[in-house]
């Protein structure tokens, strides 16, 4: 049987590859004698800012602080504080409600839960706005993204409509395979755009927020008056960094990697996997099975393989059927394809 700790995981949220001792072998390795603790933060915020193709960008500690800062200044710039976003939108369902507690905003969920926003959920729109929040990918639904057209449709919606343009772009690395154009040119369409660094790229935590030199001004601002700053920052922005060299020029080979797993897995009885095929190397895994039945089966299985694919699932409307998350980044190079796909088909002979 094997120990916690000794279990190999590709679930983001148990990997080992996030344990301290690995993370500080990481960055041991990238700093030498001569590091200043204060070269790490504005040497990525530069690169970042090149990398998207905007004049700056700032760091910020999390990625909630970063786009509650983005819509404050947007609306601070407008005549009215609506926001409008996805009924799933990570400023709605993750964050109390700070957009509105701490800044004074108004929300407004545009679009079906379950899809995409389209140009058609904006044209219905019948109020003034301050900004629009785009998910490049949408994460709580597979991972989806709109075709490039209609994304430039709906861009065009916001200028026409002197709408600020946001990408909430947690997972644009994973995002950008599927448009096969640089990242510079997808953020051109936004007037500002936060980028994650520890999803995808595997970095500790940190966000950066980038846009026009004005805007990333203000930005540094609030992000002083919310007790952002801090010189503590570097292992974060190191950590970044290491992602960018490493992780960043493998997403292609994430997104292959993923789609070929995601028909293996789609062969199962009783799994579906959505999107299919993926169109980031995140996507989601719909089990016929309930879920007490599947976590249990799955604990005791991964105790037995010494392999965890997932901890924990999401419950659904329908009591007898669950779902969980796959993102291919490199902690699927511990395992194979036919070992992941034997996992669950195991656990759906089981709780299924």
């Amino acid at each position: 049987m094997a120990l916690d700790g000794d279990l190999r995981s590709v679930s983001l949220a148990t990997t080992g590859k996030h344990r301290p001792a690995h993370v500080l072998d990481l960055l041991r390795s990238r700093v030498d004698d001569q590091e200043s603790r204060a070269a790490a933060v504005p040497r990525l915020e530069r690169r970042i800012a090149d990398l998207l193709g905007k004049p700056a960008a700032a760091f910020f500690p999390t990625g909630t602080m970063a786009q509650q800062v983005a819509m404050r200044i947007h609306a601070d710039r407008r005549t009215t504080r609506t926001i409008a976003f996805h009924p799933q939108c990570h400023l709605e369902v993750h964050e109390h409600k700070g957009y509105e507690i701490v800044h004074g905003l108004s929300g407004l969920p545009v679009g079906d839960y379950h899809s995409l926003i389209t140009l058609a959920d904006l044209d219905a729109v019948r109020q003034p706005v301050a900004a629009l929040v785009l998910e490049l990918p949408q994460r709580k639904i597979g991972g989806l993204l709109p075709a490039w057209d209609e994304l430039v449709g709906q861009i065009d919606w916001t200028r026409e409509h002197g709408v600020a343009s946001h990408m909430d772009g947690a997972r644009l690395w994973e995002a950008q395979p599927f448009y096969g154009r640089a990242h510079a040119e997808i953020a051109a369409l936004f007037d500002s755009v936060y980028v994650s660094l520890y999803k995808g790229l595997m970095g500790i935590s940190g966000a950066l927020l980038a846009g026009d030199s004005e805007f990333v001004e203000h930005a540094r601002i609030w992000r002083d008056r919310l007790g952002g700053s801090t010189l503590g920052a570097w292992p974060l922005a190191i950590a970044g960094e290491r992602g960018l060299d490493e992780l960043l020029p493998r997403m292609p080979e994430f997104l292959v990697r993923a789609r070929t797993l995601a028909g293996m897995l789609g062969g199962i009885p009783g799994v579906q996997v959505v999107p299919e095929p993926p169109q980031t190397p995140l996507f989601h895994v719909h089990l016929a099975a309930r879920p007490d039945r599947v976590l249990e089966h799955a604990k005791l299985l991964a105790e037995k393989a010494g392999l965890r694919v997932f901890g924990q699932v999401r419950r659904s409307a329908n009591p007898m059927t669950c779902s969980f998350e796959i993102t291919v980044t490199e902690q699927f190079d511990d395992v194979t394809d036919a070992e992941v796909r034997d996992f669950v088909g195991e656990v759906m002979l089981a709780a299924g």
